[in-house]
């Protein structure tokens, strides 16, 4: 069964688990305020995507851009970077839909329905 990680009053989330529901997959949701991905979750997802590791923050969210991470990421290393998106569920780009054998950040409906149905 897939995961789907997100933030339910996000519009995007709620955009997505729409798609979801209208194409009847079936999927185990997750408050990624109330449970936090952990460093394991998160470095796995990460390596699963083939995305780089800057994709996985939620580069429009309040407590991005209250931490200067714009100008902060450049210069802090891969694990540091996935040490951070593990202190607070704010900073991951969300929706995650996780698969058996795939990891997609943020709703594309292409790339859903491309990976799903």
């Amino acid at each position: 069964m897939l995961k789907y990680i997100c933030y339910p009053k996000c519009t995007t989330c709620v955009k997505a688990k729409k798609w979801l529901d209208d194409n009847n997959i079936e999927y185990d949701l997750r408050d990624i305020k109330l449970d936090n991905p952990t460093l394991e979750e998160l470095t796995e997802w990460y390596r699963k995507s083939g995305l780089p590791i800057k994709k996985f923050f939620n580069t429009s969210g309040l407590l991005y851009k209250s931490l200067d991470l714009k100008n902060k990421l450049p210069q802090i290393s891969e694990d540091e970077m996935l040490d951070l998106l593990s202190t607070d569920g704010m900073l991951v780009k969300r929706p995650i839909l996780i698969g058996e054998d795939f990891v997609l950040a943020g709703f594309k409906e292409a790339e859903w329905n491309e990976k799903v149905k």
